[in-house]
Order: structure tokens, then sequence, then C-alpha cells
């Protein structure tokens, strides 16, 4: 049986012979069948080449993203650290000149913790209460001198700010104000050299300026006493504490905490006896809160 074949024939211009091609259809349906599947192949290898480099390029910007915000997160987190460690200065600094700083707090009607020094034997009169009065006016008297003082010296007056009494020494309220008082103890009326402080036993007692402690230990009137001396005349004491934590000669900054409310010496309750003393003399310790 013969096969079945395509012939070419390739004819000349002239007298020349006759050129005969053959072809063998098996032959031809290969040759086409193998060249289209190796444009397929051709085209697959390709698409595969372009989508690989494709993901290639996609993978490296990814992975410059990441290294970005990498970066990012990790200046965010010294940010949230630094952050968090101000925080904690402030709190601390917060915690410190929080109770030098209450405005709000008022008087109280509290009379069951009260206390004051030894009274003297003889009993007070009304001549005390003009004796409160020349105390008030001398007080004023004496600092108008330093009032002068601080404005003749600018530079002098931020250090001379931390030196002067300033805010309340505890926070509580006031059970007894400066001045002639009737005493909880004997009945008579007495003058009160400062403010009695009601608080819980134990609440942190602060420096109400920069000073070196002059006294610190116990008192007969005053229990466990503590008396900083501020320089310019100013001079603070603090009375009736359960604990000291200072000790004479040391010097403390404004806000530092130097004893906890007590009951020690003569006292109905719980409190901090509080004066400011300006050149010896006693002045009311509220001008100063």
């Amino acid at each position: 049986m013969s096969s079945t074949r395509f012939r070419i024939l390739i004819l000349p211009e002239g007298a020349g012979q006759v050129r005969q091609l053959q072809f063998n259809p098996a032959v031809i349906l290969a040759f086409f069948v193998t060249t289209f599947a190796f444009s397929i192949g051709a085209g697959l290898v390709a698409a595969d080449y372009l989508r690989l480099r494709s993901g290639h390029e996609e993978l490296l910007r990814l992975r410059a993203e990441k290294r970005i915000y990498q970066e990012e997160l990790r200046l965010l987190a010294l940010e949230t650290l630094t952050l968090r460690q101000n925080l904690e200065v402030q709190s601390r600094y917060d915690a410190r000149f929080r109770i030098l700083s209450q405005p709000s707090i008022r008087d109280g009607d509290h009379a069951n913790a009260l206390g004051g020094p030894l009274e003297p034997d003889t009993p007070e009169t009304a001549g005390r209460v003009q004796e409160e009065k020349d105390q008030v006016r001398q007080s004023r008297d004496l600092q108008l001198p330093l009032q002068e003082e601080i404005r003749a010296r600018p530079k002098e007056s931020s250090s001379l700010t931390w030196k002067k009494p300033a805010g309340w020494p505890v926070r509580g309220q006031i059970s007894s104000p400066f001045g002639v008082r009737k005493s909880p103890f004997s009945g008579r009326q007495i003058f009160h050299e400062g403010i009695d402080i009601v608080a819980p036993l134990g609440t942190p007692v602060f420096a109400s300026a920069k000073g070196t402690v002059s006294t610190a230990g116990y008192n007969a009137g005053y229990g466990n006493l503590i008396v900083v001396d501020h320089g310019n005349g100013f001079q603070t004491a603090y009375g009736h504490n359960s604990k000291i934590f200072v000790k004479v000669g040391q010097q403390v900054k404004k806000g530092q905490k130097i004893a906890s409310v007590g009951s020690t010496g003569r006292s109905t309750g719980p409190h901090l006896h509080y004066e400011v003393r300006l050149h010896g003399k006693p002045v009311n310790p509220r001008k100063f809160l």
C-alpha cells in the first residue's frame, strides 16, 4: 500500500530540468506539532520567568518596607521608653510637690486633734489678744525690708523663693488656727503660735522650703519636733511627729519628706503642729500656704 506524499514542483524559466520535492505528511505534521509544542513550552517558561521575576521584585519591595517599619517601630519604642521615663520622673516630683500646691484645702471643723507646747502657770488674759495684734504688725514690718531686698536683687529672687516657706507641709485640714484659742488641756485662753493640721497617722510631712535642720528630736510639749532654718530670718517648725527622717545639720529641699504625722507630746490626736517664724517672731502660717 503506497503512502500519500506531498510533491512540490520547481519549474525553471528556460528549458532546464524540472525539480521535484516530496514530503511525508507525517513528517510535516510532526514538525508542526513539535513547533507548536515548543512555542507553548517557551511561552509557559517565559510566563513563569516573568511571574517569578515579578514575585522576586515584590519580595524585595516587601523586605524594604519591613525594614522601614522595623526602624519606625524601634524609634517608636525609644520614644515610648523616653516618655515613660519622663512620666516616672514627673510622677515622683508630683508626689513630692502635690502637698505643697493644694490651694483647695480648706479649714475643717475638726477639733479632735489639737496640741501645743507646755502652758505657763499664769492664766492668759485679754492682753494676749493685743500681743497677737502687735506680732502681726511686727511681722508685716519685718517683711518690708525682705521685700525690698528681693526687688533690689532680682538675680537672687528665685533662690530666695525656694528658701521662703510656701505650700502645705501635709495634706489635711486645719483644726486649730493661729492666735488666741482655748487650751484643749486646761480650758484657758492661750496664744497658739502655729496651726494644727489634722491628718491620718503616718501621713508624710514635707519641708515647706529649702533649709538646714536645726532641731530634730523630742520636746516635752511638741513631741517629736523638727525645726528648719531657711535663712533670711525664716524658720519653720513641725511638731507631734510619729517619726523623724532627718537629723540636725542636714540640708533639706523644698518638698522633701522629713517626718510622718503623729500624736507625740501634748496632743489629743494625730495632727501636725506647723509654725512659721520670721526673725524669731511667730507669724501666721496661713499666709504661706
